[in-house]
């Protein structure tokens, strides 16, 4: 029987080593294990986890929805932060998955982008094949098991699928560790304590779109106004059984002098120069 001959394929230098006989040879030798000097502290846990905040990136948001009797309202900020550093403030946070769907963006920018574009793709194929669009349900629960599949390989994703299907309004939180939630009403992000102060006071169910609208506009705000991570304009959605409608993009800086208007000081007594005699 004919052997195959495999001596033309073999090297006569060494797999993890080299040899010495090149005069610019590799520093070390690779054959021995690997080694690197350990930091000089006391507190090594305490060092890895300064370590691992200084790389992680810091990231800040606004994002809410509540369900009323005429739909759901959607509201976010535009801001876009890296750390200290505010690196956009146009940010499109509302994501159209479907003419008669929205998601938040909160979290990782690109993170957020392609998973809702995803979704979108996702969603469309299910109404191809089944000649019926797909419930809030259905979207949230496969956005919450793709993202499931993924949980601890660093995505960041904190969203809202807000909507309306056969069912009537639907709204759920769904996040990068696969977990999901429904509810009346959420916000997601840095300014979310905020937001939530101002959505607690002034919720009712039974709200007009105008007066939902303006709850959502003045929490987006009031969060703004105390969290450094937010700003930008403050866009507002409405989805009822329509579909959903944009109803307004207000810049927060003027909302600050809509909703604090500068009142002119009267002056009680006012000092005038005297004349010399």
């Amino acid at each position: 029987m004919r052997q195959l001959d495999f001596s033309s394929l073999q090297t006569t230098a060494p797999l993890l080593g080299y040899s010495s006989g090149f005069s610019g040879g590799f520093p070390g030798d690779f054959s021995a294990a690997p080694s690197f000097e350990v930091p000089i502290t006391d507190d090594f846990d305490g060092f890895q986890k300064e370590a691992r905040d200084m790389v992680k990136s810091k990231k800040g948001t606004t994002t809410l929805a509540f369900i009323f009797k005429d739909g759901v309202m959607v509201a976010a900020d535009s801001r876009a932060s890296m750390g200290g550093y505010i690196s956009s403030q146009s940010v499109k946070k509302i994501i159209e998955i479907n003419p008669y769907m929205l998601g938040t963006m909160a979290g990782g920018a690109a993170d957020c982008q392609f998973w809702h574009r995803n979704l979108g793709i996702k969603c469309r194929l299910h109404e191809l094949a089944n000649k019926r669009r797909i419930s809030v349900t259905g979207a949230s629960k496969l956005l919450a098991n793709i993202l499931y599949s993924y949980r601890g390989m660093g995505l960041s994703v904190g969203t809202m699928i807000a909507g309306w299907d056969e069912t009537g309004p639907g709204l759920y939180y769904v996040d990068s560790e696969g977990g999901r939630l429904k509810g009346m009403r959420f916000s997601v992000g840095s300014g979310s304590p905020y937001a939530y102060g101002v959505l607690d006071n002034g919720y009712r169910y039974d709200m007009s779109v105008e007066e939902a609208a303006e709850l959502a506009r003045r929490a987006i705000y009031h969060a703004t106004f105390r969290d450094g991570a937010s700003g930008g304009v403050a866009s507002v959605y409405h989805v009822g059984p329509n579909g959903w409608k944009k109803l307004s993009g207000d810049d927060v800086g003027e909302l600050h002098y809509e909703y604090y208007p500068v009142t002119p000081e009267t002056v009680e007594q006012e000092m005038v120069e005297v004349g010399a005699a």
